[in-house]
């Protein structure tokens, strides 16, 4: 039998000799929202070698519906484990009691919980601001037990190459990103960044070709050719991205912050009216939602042309993205603040935006105030779970009604990790599993 992807290739150069379009994605008429036209029958997905089949082109999430779980992921202990920033220390909830179970130390300054590719370890990136011993610790997720720390540069967030060949250690004191064995953590090459201060979030095309990194701390994002090793371009990201070149436009906030730039302890302040955060791409892997906590809403970017096509104001501070487990909703964690160290009470609150319609339908904000930042939704798709950084507190969020849990944890729990999710392999973070 023919290759599934080799099958493709030929029908794509088929095509293009009789003149029609090469590209590997599905076109069919332009729909305005993230979903494909069910006029057209999708083209399947050409993926770059090694990397999973697009089983539905028009939702690259079908893999992570509920409870569709890989058999790496069996015996498993249903846990959440939250990297506390300030203590260096990860918190482990039982959801089911939603009490805290264990706290073990970690590295300094634990920042993220990723899942590796292959769904059987639990790594916590440990950045160690300021410092030069960053590391990456390994979570059993079969004995929620911590192991041996690897030392890492600078790892403050953590993807995985959509062939699962390497690990993507973002390296964002030094505007670069580190590929790595994604088991002993060995570097085997770079693909520096200059242009990308505050490289940290990310997210994958459809076919795995290429990725869009966020630059928080000059207010853009970045695109890397992952097959070329190469940045392709860097573009600036505003509220105001229609208004005529030279209109005026109302008056943004912008905050003074102090960024690093060449390596712990080195440093330049950066004024800024933009500070992109996490990144999600649409369902149909055109377009690509990129939150803003100083814009107070998402942008849209296209992400073949690279250009911005949108933004919808969802809330103050909007911070972490997250699709539901059918591929029709983005929930979006407004942290309530603009300030990258807020206080505690501030006006948070999670907005939905509808994938097909491309608008925000509702909006939660936190019972008390709160501040909301990053996590990831359950197995079941029925709860969602997020720190809450500046109250030393998590939330659990029913999707449904929007009524709020909390669970105290550690000092300035950050990003992290429901387990075990569904889906086949994870890209990374706090669990963008396909």
């Amino acid at each position: 039998m023919m290759n599934r992807n080799l099958a493709s290739t030929l029908v794509v150069l088929l095509g293009a000799s009789l003149g029609f379009p090469a590209t590997p994605i599905a076109q069919g008429s332009a729909p305005t929202s993230g979903a494909s036209s069910p006029a057209a029958a999708p083209r399947a997905v050409v993926t770059v070698p090694g990397m999973p089949e697009v089983r539905d082109p028009t939702n690259l999430y079908s893999e992570v519906a509920a409870n569709r779980f890989s058999p790496n992921v069996s015996g498993a202990l249903e846990r959440v484990y939250v990297p506390n920033r300030v203590d260096n220390s990860v918190s482990v909830i039982d959801p089911a009691t939603l009490k805290v179970v264990d706290t073990f130390k970690v590295g300094v300054n634990p920042q993220h919980v990723v899942p590796a590719w292959d769904l059987k370890t639990l790594w916590v990136a440990n950045n160690a601001e300021g410092r030069t011993d960053g590391s990456l610790t390994p979570i059993d997720p079969l004995t929620g037990k911590a192991g041996k720390s690897i030392a890492v540069d600078d790892p403050y967030n953590m993807y995985f190459s959509p062939d699962g060949k390497y690990a993507i250690v973002v390296a964002e004191a030094y505007k670069r990103l580190d590929f790595r064995d994604p088991r002993s953590m060995k570097l085997e090459y770079s693909i520096p960044t200059p242009q990308c201060a505050g490289i940290n979030h990310a997210d994958f095309a459809i076919d795995g070709r290429f990725a869009l990194f966020t630059c928080e701390f000059n207010g853009a994002i970045t695109k890397v050719d992952l097959v070329n090793r190469r940045v392709v371009d860097t573009i600036k990201l505003s509220r105001y991205f229609d208004k005529p070149q030279g209109a005026s436009a109302p008056k943004a906030r912008s905050q003074t912050v102090s960024i690093k730039t060449a390596g712990p302890g080195k440093a330049e302040v950066c004024t800024t009216k933009s500070m992109p955060q996490d990144v999600r791409v649409s369902p149909d892997g055109r377009t690509f939602y990129v939150a803003d906590m100083m814009a107070d809403g998402v942008h849209v970017v296209d992400g073949e042309s690279f250009k911005q096509i949108g933004f919808l104001p969802t809330g103050i501070g909007a911070h972490g993205l997250y699709p539901s487990r059918d591929g029709k909703l983005l929930y979006v964690a407004n942290r309530g603040t603009n300030l990258i160290h807020g206080k505690p009470g501030g006006k948070g609150s999670v907005s939905t935006i509808d994938f097909a319609t491309r608008a925000v339908v509702k909006t939660w904000p936190i019972p008390g105030g709160g501040s909301p930042d990053m996590g990831n939704v359950s197995a079941d798709g029925t709860t969602l779970w997020l720190s809450g950084r500046f109250d030393d507190v998590v939330y659990r969020i029913d999707t449904a009604s929007g009524n709020v849990d909390k669970i105290k944890v550690g000092r300035e729990p950050h990003g992290l990790t429901v387990w075990p999710q569904p889906g086949r392999y994870s890209l990374g973070h706090t669990g963008n599993l396909r």
